[in-house]
């Protein structure tokens, strides 16, 4: 088995070689550093012409290689933290989703943004937040966040591939986890299947795909804390779920989504970023104006404190959602 950060890095090495049109920017990707979390170790001195370091101005890289990108090369971007996409969202927003509307699909934009995201790492306030929700409402934009259920550098390579820009969200505690596939109708202790979208919802079940009690929707580096709070639930007290898990998050697969609670009538939806405006407000808000009737208690969501993220682990614990919450979340729309 193969990690996280591996899988990613196996997928860099993949297209670059097979693409002489694919090539790698950001802040530190070459040897000896090759990244923050060292996912491009190695490929510069591979790829020397196609593995290329840049100023520091995400503001300017961006810009670059949307420009690349319309010139036929298929440019990835490394920002060295999810915090700094703030500095790439003029160029994202207001230039690289725009210009195929703008000429009426006689250019296309192939680039993606790959880039860290999350706390639980002690990084403090300016290098912890999630915040790929900022980016949710742009059209023309596809946000891509595997978790380890999937195979992030599978998810990758249609990414690179893709002729839409692509914002991929890798979860930093997800990289040195071990990615768990479908493996016999199975994911680890979980009955499992998967959607046929190009970039796959992940359906799980702890009873084997009969009835269950709650549905849980959550994304990327969540699932590892649903996991344990809903094992906990079936140990505890015979709690049933089926858990949601999209990895292309702006566009998250609603039949799964409606068909799980058509069975349940209870949802609980979990993310990372904070709560205000976030994510879940979203897909409950669809869920509601597409299957209200199969509700049976209010829609719960569990998220991030709406306050920065301290240092200390207990401080960035206390903000950040964790397995209890998930519990009760859980408990509440059983009552």
């Amino acid at each position: 088995m193969i990690t996280y950060a591996q899988s990613i890095s196996q997928a860099l090495d993949y297209k670059l070689k097979k693409d002489k049109n694919v090539i790698l920017l950001g802040e530190d990707v070459c040897d000896p550093y090759g990244g923050a979390f060292k996912i491009t170790k190695g490929l510069s001195t591979k790829y020397p012409d196609q593995v290329i370091n840049t100023p520091m101005s995400e503001w300017a890289l961006t810009g670059l290689a949307a420009g690349l990108a319309m010139r036929g090369i298929r440019p990835i971007l490394e920002i060295m933290f999810g915090d700094f996409l703030t500095l790439c969202a003029d160029q994202l927003i207001n230039h690289a989703t725009k210009f195929g509307w703008m000429y009426k699909g006689k250019v296309t934009v192939p680039m993606v943004i790959r880039t860290p995201m999350g706390g639980r790492r002690g990084y403090g306030p300016t290098h912890s937040q999630t915040l790929e929700k900022l980016f949710l409402g742009i059209p023309g934009l596809k946000i891509i966040a595997p978790s380890h259920f999937h195979d992030p550098g599978e998810q990758l390579i249609k990414a690179i591939e893709d002729n839409d820009p692509v914002l991929f969200i890798e979860n930093k505690v997800l990289y040195t986890r071990e990615i768990d596939e479908l493996e016999n109708g199975h994911i680890f202790d979980y009955s499992a299947r998967k959607s046929k979208d190009e970039y796959e919802t992940i359906i799980l079940s702890n009873n084997d795909f009969k009835e269950h009690q709650v549905t849980v929707l959550t994304y990327g580096g969540m699932l590892p804390w649903v996991t344990v709070a809903l094992n906990e639930l079936l140990l505890e007290d015979e709690v049933t779920s089926e858990i949601i898990v999209p990895s292309y998050i702006n566009k998250a697969s609603m039949p799964e989504i409606l068909e799980s609670v058509e069975k349940t009538g209870r949802l609980v939806i979990v993310e990372e970023g904070t709560l205000f405006n976030g994510w879940g407000a979203e897909m409950a808000a669809q869920v509601i104006n597409d299957g209200f009737e199969l509700l049976e208690s209010p829609v719960k969501r569990v998220a991030a404190k709406n306050v920065p993220i301290a240092n200390t682990k207990i401080l960035e614990d206390a903000v950040l959602p964790q397995v209890v919450d998930i519990k009760k979340a859980v408990e509440e729309v059983l009552k």
